[in-house]
């Protein structure tokens, strides 16, 4: 056993430590002050209404979770008044029942101890009231000079409500300014599209309706707000089942790995300078100007002919950080191959026009002509670009206000910083990427002193008492009769979803212009910024869950490193362990770094959203920060960066060593036209793999009746992306703690679901696979256990009794698929890590899932308290249960449908006929544990004539 004391940990609380009891009382206390008057009643609306609901029993109410500005449909749960879990809204169509990392991680982000809980001015604590009394007279100036002076900053905004609120204000004031600043921005597409059309205008794919994709640096699966839309799509054109003859075909071009990147049938990595020299010889291909341009021909013959035999069934992506010029062209190509109307569309933007950007309003403050600035929910002093000096600029304004979450970087230079209402306490409105619009319904009375966007709005328009919840009835109710409203907003609150409001397509208005790529530039090395796929542009920052998540593929925690290719580390001296300085013409940043055969020579490529300096105890000192790097030129790609080794590296957090196989088959792929030729992965056994087990009657056979349930999971590695969702949703459906970095260097990490990663074809792709516990017929950790805390149910579980655990680890030593977590502290029960234990956070778990402590060893149970909910609503109705009533956590949280939960000893049961395909196989199975677990091969399209060439 290790020592008693703890491992060391930052003590950033200064608070007495609070356990759960106590925190659930002054979560209960706060739900009752609210009920008792303090606020008027808003009633909120549960997606499924319930008669005589038992004291415990869930409730899940729809709403909206922002990312970006943009909405995404969720489902929350609430027990007893607390949120506990999101899950996906299957009516919207941003998210069509499925969530995102980052959606799970906002349920941890509400109760996060770091949050403002009052507004401050100078840093003192201030409140609401002090707040209106001072902005009353600078109201009263800035009403004489109809707005002149007054700016107002804010990120993406598609709320309804917002907008008609700022339309107002602009109608009283047509002096005053808006101005937009969201990190991870489109500006490029906007400028991409008015090139090609002259307007801008919003790109709206649908993978579902194409046949051959092309990527030119895009990511639709990467981490998003059209995420889950993207991901479903794919998922429709790539799932393949015995007779299949036919699947969607991706190519990417791309500088970084990503997502869509590794899934891709044929994946060429290429430096940006590269990449505009590949797709101008693309463009020659289909009637545009020749180009003496390096390409490589053969595979820009092939695809050429490959999106020409699709026609309208063909899509071209191009990539956010890829400049407008190769927008524009991306639409050239999208018209000549007839993909508008048919596998995309162009709608008009769903956020509101501004009167310029960051860059617009520095020069305004630099000019003296900006006296009262609001800044809404963004923090440009951490990630504005650093040729603006935004921080510096800040204080040039005589009454500065902050509105956010946390007093981050932004909000201590201001002189009032607003504490910001979580979406799941306050009531809005939000469109998703495709124009439909979602209520923003509370699930909870605010923990804190805390006001919306709304309400501040409201204030400088003069009324400081508005209240979110009738704003939005009010944007709502002119579009409904009156004798109808109260009907409607029902129906619209319970399925969080506006009929009738996504955005029409708009027809192309004119035949786009192609406009040439620019000239390639020099051949130095180019630096790729991009979003963290675990915390975004550095909003997530703070959050635990989003911080432990492994990153895809690396599987780096706590903080980002510089991918470079390793010939490109050889010829620059650079060896795997060290640390660099990059140099880009403007500040300088030191990052670990880590060698990546997925890199383009000639490119390195760093997330945002590290480096912060105030984001809270979770995320402070973690990482580089890229945005110190980032000009108003080069937001995206930085020319010619210089990197200078300055010593070793602290070793990364790392949950997964090494992406090799060893020369196993352990994630096996089959190529469609052998699939569609008959042939099988493996052939069937005619008898059963010898064993040294005794046979047990929670064992085949299954569906003869013997045996009402047997339950089994099965994953098609075809669809998996490889976005971490399940990850996420597992440890907030489970009470899985965090341990931290240290304990992940150690090995200690506790997630009961990892995606491991394979790498394949000279690490031009990878395979993922996500491993939750296999329940093992032939369990090899149940025999070792010395007090049968591992065991079998009736039915099939592999099972742990963590009260009678006494911690010798003999079944984690004994387990060939290391997927067993042994608590060797208190992670979630006396011993957290950083300040995971103060309140409100006990707020957050799960009150079906025991909080395990020191000691005890635990491990994925396939969600054992939804088999039973199911089974208990099943008796309730009179009714066996059917296949699909138990849910796993990881299972809802998919977006594409990857993994496949039942029983096979029901009737047609989908987890049976899965284990028929042909592309059907078990891990290790050569070991005879008979997993419950098991896979379906990756199944790629690549090009006959392309065959063998992957990168």
């Amino acid at each position: 056993m290790p020592p008693l004391s703890p491992p060391p940990i930052p003590d950033v609380s200064g608070a007495a430590p609070l356990n759960r009891r106590e925190a659930l009382r002054l979560v209960a206390l706060a739900l009752a002050v609210g009920a008792t008057g303090c606020k008027p009643a808003e009633d909120i609306v549960p997606a499924v209404r319930s008669n005589g609901l038992a004291a415990g029993e869930p409730l899940r109410f729809a709403t909206s979770l922002p990312l970006g500005g943009y909405g995404r449909g969720m489902l929350a749960t609430s027990v007893e008044g607390r949120p506990i879990k999101v899950s996906g809204n299957p009516l919207h169509p941003a998210s069509l029942g499925s969530t995102d990392l980052f959606a799970e991680a906002d349920i941890l982000g509400l109760y996060d101890p770091d949050r403002s809980r009052t507004p401050t001015r100078n840093g003192l604590i201030a409140n609401w009231d002090g707040f209106l009394a001072e902005l009353g007279p600078r109201r009263a100036a800035l009403a004489a000079r109809r707005g002149e002076g007054l700016a107002i900053l804010a990120g993406r905004i598609t709320s309804p409500t917002l907008r008609r609120q700022f339309d107002a204000l602009h109608t009283a004031w047509p002096a005053m300014r808006l101005y937009r600043h969201e990190p991870v921005d489109d500006a490029n597409g906007r400028a991409g599209s008015k090139l090609a059309f002259g307007r801008p205008l919003d790109v709206l794919p649908d993978l579902a309706r194409a046949d051959v994709v092309l990527c030119l640096g895009a990511d639709p699966h990467g981490a998003g707000p059209a995420q889950l839309r993207n991901a479903a799509g794919f998922a429709k054109r790539r799932t393949v089942r015995e007779g299949t003859g036919a699947m969607q075909r991706l190519y990417v071009a791309e500088s970084a790995a990503s997502l869509t990147g590794l899934a891709a049938d044929h994946r060429l990595p290429l430096a940006p300078a590269a990449l505009l020299d590949f797709a101008a010889g693309l463009a020659a291909r289909f009637g545009g100007p020749a180009t003496e341009r390096p390409v490589d021909g053969r595979f820009l013959d092939a695809l050429a002919a490959d999106l020409r035999g699709a026609g309208a069934k063909a899509l071209v992506l191009v990539g956010e950080e890829q400049p407008p010029e190769l927008h524009a062209l991306g639409h050239w190509l999208n018209a000549a191959l007839g993909a508008f109307g048919s596998t995309l569309d162009l709608v008009e933007p769903a956020d509101a026009p501004s009167d310029g950007d960051l860059g617009a309003l520095a020069a305004e403050l630099a000019a003296g002509r900006v006296d009262t600035l609001l800044i809404l929910g963004t923090n440009p002093a951490y990630d504005g670009p650093s040729d603006l000096g935004f921080a510096d600029l800040i204080g040039k304004a005589a009454f500065t206000v902050h509105l956010g979450t946390h007093r981050d970087e932004t909000g201590a230079l201001c002189r009032w910083h607003l504490a910001e209402t979580h979406p799941l306490e306050g009531w809005s409105d939000l469109r998703a990427v495709d124009g439909t619009a979602g209520i923003v319904q509370p699930l909870i009375q605010p923990l804190y002193a805390s006001v919306g966007a709304h309400e501040l709005l409201a204030a400088l328009a003069g009324d400081g008492g508005a209240k979110p919840y009738d704003l939005v009835r009010q944007t709502w109710s002119p579009g409904v009769p009156a004798a109808e409203f109260e009907d409607w907003w029902l129906g619209v609150v319970e399925d969080g979803v506006v009929p009738g409001s996504a955005a029409a397509p708009v027809a192309p208005p004119r035949q786009p212009t192609l406009s040439a790529p620019p000239a390639s530039g020099g051949g130095g090395l180019a630096l790729v910024l991009r979003p963290d796929p675990t915390i975004y542009d550095g909003r997530y920052g703070n959050n635990a869950w989003a911080q432990e998540c492994p990153k895809p593929v690396t599987h780096e925690t706590w903080g980002n490193a510089l991918h470079l290719h390793p010939d490109d580390a050889a010829r620059l001296g650079i060896a795997a362990d060290d640390a660099v300085r990059i140099e880009a013409g403007g500040p300088s940043v030191e990052a670990p770094v880590v060698l990546d055969r997925r890199q383009a020579e000639g490119a390195a490529s760093l997330t945002l959203g590290y480096g912060r300096t105030r984001p809270g105890a979770i995320g402070i000192g973690l990482g580089a920060n890229a945005y110190a790097l980032r000009r108003t030129d080069a937001l995206w790609t930085l020319p010619d960066v210089r990197l200078t080794a300055v010593g070793k590296a602290e070793p990364m957090p790392l949950t997964q060593a090494t992406l090799d196989e060893d020369g196993r088959d352990l994630a096996p792929e089959m190529r469609l036209a052998d699939l569609a030729a008959g042939v099988r992965l493996k052939p069937k056994a005619a008898e059963p793999a010898a064993t040294f087990y005794a046979a047990q009657p929670h064992e085949a056979p299954y569906g003869d009746g013997s045996e009402p349930r047997a339950w089994a999971m099965v994953i098609d590695t075809t669809l998996c992306i490889g976005c971490n969702a399940c990850v996420v949703a597992c440890q907030a459906e489970n009470n899985v703690p965090v341990v931290g970095p240290d304990e992940i260097r150690a090995g200690r990490t506790m997630h009961w679901l990892r995606i491991d990663a394979y790498e394949k074809d000279d690490g031009a792709g990878a395979v993922f696979q996500p491993v939750p516990c296999m329940h093992c017929e032939k369990a090899p950790c149940e025999p070792v256990c010395p007090v049968g805390a591992s065991v079998h149910d009736d039915e099939g579980l592999n099972v742990q009794v963590y009260n009678r655990c006494v911690g010798t680890r003999f079944c984690q030593a004994n387990c060939p698929y290391k997927v067993r977590r042994f608590n060797f502290f208190g992670y979630a029960n006396g011993q957290e890590y950083s300040n995971l234990g103060n309140p409100p956070l006990a707020a957050r778990f799960n009150p079906d899932v025991t909080v395990r402590g020191r000691g005890v060893m635990e491990k994925c149970t396939y969600c054992v308290q939804r088999i039973a909910g199911a089974r208990q609503r099943a008796e309730a109705e009179g009714r066996p249960m059917r296949d699909g009533d138990a849910v796993t956590a990881c299972q809802s949280a998919c977006p594409t449908s990857a993994i496949r939960f039942g029983n096979l000893a029901a009737a047609g049961a989908e987890v049976a006929k899965l284990r028929e395909e042909p592309q059907h196989y078990a891990l290790l199975e050569e070991l005879g544990t008979k997993p419950r677990t098991t896979y379906l091969a990756k199944v790629r399209n690549p090009n006959p004539a392309l065959e063998g060439e992957r990168s």
